[in-house]
């Protein structure tokens, strides 16, 4: 009995501490190579692409080609009135966080593949395309990307 109340105590206080951090929306990304590449380092970056996000719901660059292996700077800046973000992933990923985004909306990203940014706030995304295919971006605020705030990364073989 005293091993099931201390077990559940541990559970409790773990939940406790994970909970805060759940709610708020924090995550913290992992750096290993996913679907869509790896976090870019700075000294590896072969070309800066400007991306302009603005409340018209769209990206100035909505389709943009890479080559595989490809280090590309995403300087990203939000011309609008209203929050804004950049974020990398595959389709999938992007569906399921946006459907957190919207329990969310306040959420805070610490992944180097998103970058959201306050009215007139400029950031970057420093980022390695190292699978040939489709990457997808997109704004994951609520609505945004109903609305059509969404683009492709082409990235081509070698």
């Amino acid at each position: 009995m005293k091993t099931t109340r201390q077990l559940i105590a541990i559970a409790l206080l773990a939940s406790v501490g994970i909970a805060p951090a759940w709610a708020a929306g924090s995550h913290a990304g992992s750096h290993d190579e996913s679907a869509i590449g790896l976090p870019g380092k700075a000294a590896n970056v072969t070309r800066t692409i400007q991306m302009d996000m603005s409340d018209n719901m769209r990206f100035s660059a909505p389709l943009i080609r890479v080559k595989q292996g490809e280090t590309v700077r995403f300087v990203v800046q939000n011309l609008g009135k209203v929050k804004h973000e950049f974020s990398l992933g595959t389709e999938k990923e992007l569906l399921e966080h946006y459907e957190q985004m919207k329990k969310f909306p306040d959420m805070e990203h610490d992944e180097p593949s998103k970058v959201s940014l306050a009215p007139g706030a400029k950031g970057e995304v420093i980022w390695q395309f190292t699978k040939a295919g489709t990457v997808h971006f997109a704004c994951l605020h609520p609505g945004h990307y109903d609305a059509g705030m969404k683009g492709l990364v082409k990235v081509n073989k070698k």
